[in-house]
């Protein structure tokens, strides 16, 4: 399952944000994930609970923020949600994917220990 190197890829950005504060502990990681990002939520969490230990995370909880798949027309900038529509309802033109097909880290909330 690919989402394990997702987990570990997370943690490694999550290393980077808090290198500055080598003593806090991680509480909380917070992710957007797109409809459209071809990852399983339930088997993330999963990878997420047997990976953090691991790599010093044992504290940290995990939260899922879904992200729906939106498209943009390049003629008009209408914003269009999910469905079957291939193209602007408002103007037929073409559209093009502007959010919904990732996997961000949004927040890294932290226990500051040396304070």
């Amino acid at each position: 399952m690919h989402e394990v190197s997702l987990v570990h890829a997370l943690f490694d950005q999550a290393d980077r944000a808090i290198a500055p504060h080598p003593s806090a502990a991680v509480r909380q990681l917070t992710v957007r994930l797109g409809e459209l990002a071809g990852v399983d939520a339930e088997l993330f969490r999963t990878a997420f609970g047997g990976c953090r230990s691991e790599r010093g995370y044992g504290a940290a909880e995990l939260d899922v923020a879904f992200e729906a798949a939106c498209w943009t027309c390049m003629s008009c900038g209408a914003s269009v949600l999910s469905g079957e529509v291939l193209r602007c309802r408002d103007c037929d033109g073409q559209l093009a994917l502007s959010s919904g097909a990732s996997l961000f880290l949004d927040r890294v909330e932290l226990e500051l220990l040396d304070v």
